[in-house]
């Protein structure tokens, strides 16, 4: 069997999982081969908000997970020459009941090191142009969440690992069998030490079995992009409203969230039937992203259904107004999602780790996440 190279780490997958695993192990000096089926960056990992989100994250580890990676989008966007704008978030309240669940969030004793407070109307008029200060009460502000655009954040983290001494970074090169130490490719078959596997949705492909066994599902979800908005406006901090309240572990043990969400049952009934929750962020380039949807299952339909985007739209525009918001591009994105869980990692043979599952949040949790694997992986 011919040999086309060698490496002490193989990663199979170049989404931000399997990105942030190369970053991490090159940085500890290994060498790496990371291989991706695509020519080019075109899954989850660019069909999202481009959001690094602590804000959502439960307090404790995920916490400082989503903090430190945080900590890695900033100095990799100076290295790597990408954008990433520390605009923070602002979680809006229509009511005194949305506006309790938030006080009460301030309020977790684990929550150390966060430095957000609360908006009245007023300052939500004079910071956050894209707010409808006149339809909410308050909101509160984070000034840890950081917006980068994965279109082109991931592109870049390629040519900038690709660059990096003893990292060696295959496109267009599917995996179709590991056989450790060995694991074929369409370009050539490779030896390596140890093996992460970091495919997402495609999981299937590789370990059926495995994947079958461990409950993951794929969650479908819709959303669209604005065109750049004129004369240079900006949106401010990234904005939602308090069906995203019910969205994120960060505000599971807030005593006043169960009437919330009885609330939006009733008066919403086809927003939570869809797994609706409403987000706003703008890129660097002055596009407003938003959406969006959320359906599980392991196989979808590849349709997109204005339905679910006028209802998006319609609830926008409860707490939310901006110049343009034609459509610009919609899409729609699957992403691995393991109930109950924040990440899926399974050591299926002897040298092979899946990294798998992480939901909705391999943007806010990648590099913390791949940095302590790296760590316990020396």
């Amino acid at each position: 069997m011919k040999i086309a190279g060698r490496a002490e780490i193989g990663i199979v997958g170049g989404g931000i999982v399997g990105t942030a695993l190369a970053v991490a192990f090159s940085q500890q000096g290994k060498s790496v081969v990371l291989w991706d089926r695509e020519e080019r960056p075109v899954g989850a990992s660019i069909r999202n908000f481009g959001l690094v989100w602590p804000m959502g994250q439960s307090p404790g580890k995920l916490w400082r997970r989503a903090l430190r990676s945080r900590e890695k989008w900033m100095e990799l966007s100076r290295k790597a020459g990408f954008s990433a704008t520390e605009n923070g978030s602002l979680h809006l309240a229509a009511n005194e009941l949305e506006a309790q669940v938030l006080q009460e969030f301030l309020e977790q004793p684990e929550l150390s090191g966060f430095a957000g407070e609360i908006w009245k109307s007023d300052t939500i008029r004079d910071r956050a142009p894209g707010a409808r200060h006149d339809a909410v009460i308050g909101g509160l502000f984070s000034p840890h969440e950081v917006t980068v655009d994965g279109r082109e954040a991931l592109p870049a983290l390629w040519r900038w690992l690709a660059k990096q001494e003893g990292v060696t970074l295959l496109s267009d090169a599917a995996v179709h069998q590991i056989a450790m130490p060995a694991v074929h490719t369409a370009k050539g078959t490779w030896e390596v030490d140890r093996v992460f596997v970091a495919t997402g949705a495609e999981l299937r492909i590789l370990y059926p079995d495995v994947l079958r066994a461990s409950g993951i599902t794929n969650c479908k979800l819709q959303m669209w992009r604005t065109p750049i908005q004129p004369d240079g406006w900006r949106l401010g901090p990234s904005l939602c409203g308090g069906l995203t309240l019910l969205h994120y572990g960060a505000f599971a043990h807030c005593p006043s969230l169960p009437t919330l969400r009885k609330n939006f049952g009733e008066s919403h009934p086809e927003y939570i039937a869809n797994g609706i929750h409403v987000l706003a962020s703008q890129n660097a380039q002055g596009e407003v992203v938003l959406g969006d949807t959320h359906h599980y299952g392991l196989t979808h339909d590849p349709f997109l259904h204005e339905s679910l985007d006028v209802l998006v739209r319609r609830y926008l525009e409860t707490f939310a107004v901006m110049p343009d918001t034609r459509v610009l591009e919609r899409w729609f994105g699957i992403y691995a999602k393991l109930p109950g869980a924040t990440e899926f990692i399974a050591h299926p043979e002897p040298g092979v780790t899946i990294v798998n599952g992480l939901g909705g949040n391999g943007m806010t949790l990648s590099f913390g996440l791949a940095e302590e694997l790296a760590q316990s992986n020396p």
